[in-house]
């Protein structure tokens, strides 16, 4: 009706308040992210893929406002394209972090966003790159976003170096299960993508299908 005021989450930012995540393991690297979208107190998206593409073996998981995070993902996308063709190979792991650093940097004031970087190339294998503002370090895992505060107890606690592919993958899942259950921003369906010198492995665990613990 004319004259009624609009609901708030019309005008409020949307955001993915989120529970991002990337490990090294021999061989390459697994990512993983929940699904959920919001603005406000408002789930705007249930079910978005937070895991982007960035070259064939490198991927980036998106935090902070959506639009944001996924216009940083686009600009490095085709400015990685651009680089390959002239290099004549694949880019490295480093230069898509460095761009996405870059970007984030010259663009600090006016967008909100951070991504996890991680992927396989021929000169380093499996990589995990944290970026934020002018930040860029390579770990052997990263977590992010506003579920990563529940869960940095357990990822210290159960991270081991030198855990194989499905290792990595498991400690992803629990990860992302634990902070999905706390945190009220993240939630829906755990998305994974595992990367290796092989290729890229995509895949979708359902709410239903997560692993439950003994407050669940």
């Amino acid at each position: 009706m004319l004259g009624e005021a609009e609901p708030q989450w019309l005008s409020e930012e949307v955001k993915t308040g989120t529970t991002i995540i990337a490990i090294e393991f021999n061989g390459g690297v697994v990512l993983g992210s929940d699904s959920r979208v919001s603005a406000g107190e408002s789930v705007v998206n249930r079910v978005m893929n937070k895991l982007s593409p960035l070259h064939d073996k490198i991927y980036c998981a998106l935090s902070g406002s959506a639009a944001d995070a996924q216009t940083i993902a686009e600009m490095v996308n085709y400015q990685l394209d651009v680089h390959s063709m002239e290099i004549g190979e694949d880019p490295h792991v480093r230069s898509a972090a460095t761009l996405v650093k870059n970007i984030s940097y010259k663009y600090k004031e006016e967008l909100s966003a951070h991504l996890i970087v991680a992927g396989w190339d021929r000169k380093e294998g499996g990589q995990v790159f944290a970026t934020l503002k002018g930040l860029l370090t390579r770990q052997p895992f990263a977590v992010g976003g506003s579920g990563s505060s529940y869960v940095y107890g357990f990822v210290d606690a159960e991270y081991r170096k030198g855990m194989g592919k499905k290792e990595c993958q498991q400690f992803v899942i629990n990860t992302l299960s634990l902070a999905m259950n706390r945190d009220g921003s993240s939630g829906g369906v755990a998305y994974l993508v595992t990367i290796d010198e092989h290729g890229t492995e995509e895949n979708v665990i359902l709410g239903n299908d997560l692993p439950t613990f003994f407050d669940q």
